[in-house]
């Protein structure tokens, strides 16, 4: 694969998946800054190594484990006695946190058959504001709708996409 496709791939995974990844490091590590630095740090490995990474697989799985070991490497670099947790609670934290994840890909599967379910023009309020992260005056504005319009339309799609979940996730379970 020609470096600029490899290159388009990592950002794209990165960008799917950073939220995650910033809400697994912030969940093991109690301050902000030494957060932030373990955070970008794990970027920083994640694209030195990505040509060892392997296309298809789970990239978050992946990233979690680069930013599991970033934190541990920080705790013996710190070197303090006041951390509040102990290196076998924050092995157990990781991997109760990689076992949530992996129950998360039903859920995700269930949403995105649900998304698909929808009609088109609630998809794209959904699309506009939770994809494309705009604000929902900017939304209102592209649908060329109030702003009261687009609170109402979504908080109905959004118990739409609620009960489709569980209906999904229910009929999965059977």
């Amino acid at each position: 694969m020609p470096a600029a496709d490899r290159t388009q791939e990592f950002l794209e995974l990165l960008t799917q998946h950073d939220r995650a990844l910033g809400v697994y490091v912030y969940s093991l590590v109690q301050g902000g800054a030494d957060a932030d630095d373990i955070l970008q740090q794990t970027k920083l490995i994640l694209w030195r190594s990505f040509d060892q990474f392997e296309t298809g697989t789970n990239f978050l799985a992946w990233a979690r484990k680069t930013a599991f070991h970033q934190i541990l490497t920080y705790r013996r670099q710190a070197k303090r006695e006041h951390l509040p947790l102990g290196e076998e609670t924050l092995e157990a934290l990781h991997h109760e946190v990689e076992r949530l994840g992996d129950t998360g890909d039903a859920r995700r599967d269930a949403l995105r058959a649900c998304l698909s379910k929808l009609p088109a023009e609630h998809r794209q309020l959904v699309t506009l504001r939770y994809f494309d992260d705009m604000e929902i005056e900017q939304v209102a504005e592209r649908v060329r709708s109030t702003v009261a319009a687009v609170y109402r339309a979504l908080s109905r799609v959004r118990y739409a996409l609620l009960g489709c979940v569980e209906k999904e996730l229910t009929k999965e379970a059977a």
